[in-house]
């Protein structure tokens, strides 16, 4: 946090040193990316990734969006192909209003280019998607009061920025091997789960593991995992998980 002098802000702990939440899933065909976070540019040099070959959004929101400019930086092995983009109708909406520029037939004309080149597609809550050779099925999220996305694919699901979990969406995730979830901090919040609020999800779905991701300051990494069930575990900057879908 910005001028913060909590224990977990000054913390010599790597894992508590967290940038915006995002994840990169290897697909047969390429790298697929949840979320443009605002720190896409550094998160991929950290990891040493060089490129995306699809984007999955699961909301508008500037900590999952305003990293988009930088996918033009990324190597393509066809550079005249636009990169696939799936969300839903709303997050396009934003895409097209706070990119403007990315589809002005003026500023795509140019010859130095210099901006992303998209291929959006519409996808609709339990309507499965083909992505670069696997299967997605998008999934009803309530952020605060606002539906949002979650994604299963295979065995693990996705669910970052959630408050609540329609029955719908709940009967589509069980028997999974792993959950990611949204964990924003021990007390209650108005559009996240807190800790308690978690753990209660946990209890009722039974993944066999089950990470937290956008988690605040509030948490201090290594005190955190000593609070929690042994298959339930916070997330860190540069999680690397094998075999999980």
């Amino acid at each position: 946090m910005i001028g913060c002098e909590c224990p977990v802000c000054r913390s010599t702990n790597a894992k508590n040193h967290r940038t915006r939440s995002s994840v990169v899933l290897g697909f047969p065909e390429g790298n697929l990316l949840i979320d443009t976070a605002p720190d896409l540019r550094t998160q991929f040099l950290r990891e040493d990734l060089k490129t995306v070959h699809a984007i999955l959004y699961t909301h508008a929101h500037v900590d999952h969006l305003f990293g988009l400019d930088d996918t033009r930086l990324m190597p393509r092995y066809n550079d005249e192909k636009p990169l696939p983009v799936f969300c839903d109708e709303n997050v396009s909406q934003n895409i097209h209003h706070v990119f403007s520029y990315i589809f002005d037939p003026v500023v795509q004309a140019l010859p130095a280019g210099g901006i992303p080149k998209l291929d959006m597609h519409i996808i609709r809550p339990y309507e499965e998607v083909e992505v670069l050779g696997g299967r997605v099925l998008p999934l009803t999220l309530v952020h605060g009061t606002r539906p949002i996305l979650g994604y299963r694919i295979g065995n693990l699901a996705y669910c970052t920025d959630v408050k609540t979990i329609p029955p719908e969406t709940e009967e589509r995730l069980t028997g999974l091997d792993t959950l990611i979830i949204g964990c924003l901090r021990y007390k209650p919040h108005p559009t996240h789960m807190g800790l308690d609020e978690v753990l209660q999800v946990v209890e009722r779905l039974q993944p066999k593991r089950t990470w937290f991701t956008h988690l605040a300051h509030d948490f201090e990494h290594e005190q955190l995992c000593s609070e929690l069930p042994e298959n339930v575990r916070p997330a860190f900057d540069g999680l690397r998980l094998e075999g999980v879908f």
